[in-house]
């Protein structure tokens, strides 16, 4: 069976390429089992990989699937933006998509080479059980690091951990027992734990940091998080619109920019930058 793929990075900053967060994207993931899909994924190895499908929902470009090298996810921001980018240039189509999704229909529009989705759902939130000095232990920083801590999910549920300063984003170290007792989403499958400070008026420094493999991994970009620092903003009452500029990736060598819109009918709007920088072909 001959595969089609492309690489692309996803949330770039500025003119480097070599920046945000790679994506490989499978243009034609038909006469896939869900179990090629994850092997696949797991043989890139990259934080996720996407399959185009066709969809028969009205009103959709297609269907896409989204694969860690683990699992599957139901929504996850930098594989939309990205595997939008493919669509249009497979389709030919506008620079407006709608894509199926487990987590519901997406839309994604662009302008130019940015691309910008709206959250598939309303922000659900919930508390979380560990006290903040447990979530600022977990994460390897000293009690009153961590002050209204929420599960948010506007797609994905995650948990959401604001810290005093960028100085704390900075030196969090998160302890792997720990983070696999207290960030565990509802589901059962994921764990993870989004940490964030102001670095400005309108600019937040975040980091992702999951488990993989038994031990600790930190993603480049998150556009799933930054949906639901979107959602974290709505649920603490923050003004509205908001705006924010979200830089992540410093720490892993690969800075990426995001962008956050929550407006003033409370709708969650994440964008970033996508460059394509090659495309291959496999045989299974």
């Amino acid at each position: 069976m001959e595969l089609a793929y492309r690489l692309l990075n996803v949330f770039t900053v500025g003119d480097d390429r070599i920046s945000g967060n790679p994506l490989c994207v499978f243009e034609d993931g038909r006469g896939l089992v869900p179990e090629r899909m994850q092997a696949l994924a797991r043989q890139f190895n990259l934080s996720e990989t996407t399959f185009v499908l066709p969809s028969v929902l009205p009103g959709a470009t297609a269907r896409v699937r989204i694969f860690t090298p683990d699992f599957e996810m139901p929504f996850a921001g930098h594989p939309t933006l990205g595997t939008a980018q493919v669509v249009r240039a497979l389709s030919g189509s506008a620079d407006r998509v709608t894509f199926e999704m487990s987590a519901g229909l997406v839309e994604v529009n662009a302008d130019g080479d940015r691309w910008r989705l709206r959250a598939p759902r309303a922000p659900e939130v919930r508390l979380p059980e560990a006290s903040p000095d447990e979530l600022a232990a977990m994460v390897g920083l000293p009690s009153g690091s961590v002050s209204r801590p929420l599960w948010v999910d506007t797609g994905a549920e995650q948990l959401v951990l604001p810290l005093r300063n960028v100085e704390e984003v900075r030196a969090a170290r998160p302890d792997p027992a720990l983070l696999a007792r207290h960030g565990r989403a509802r589901s059962g499958g994921e764990v993870m734990a989004y940490v964030f400070a102001p670095a400005g008026p309108e600019e937040v420094e975040a980091r992702f940091f999951f488990m993989a493999g038994g031990g600790v991994a930190e993603d480049p970009a998150t556009g799933s998080a930054c949906a639901n620092l979107g959602g974290w903003i709505l649920a603490t009452g923050l003004p509205l619109p908001a705006r924010r500029v979200v830089s992540q990736g410093e720490r892993v060598g690969r800075p990426s920019r995001l962008l956050l819109e929550v407006d003033a009918a409370r709708r969650i709007h994440v964008a970033g930058d996508v460059v394509e920088l090659g495309r291959g072909t496999i045989w299974i």
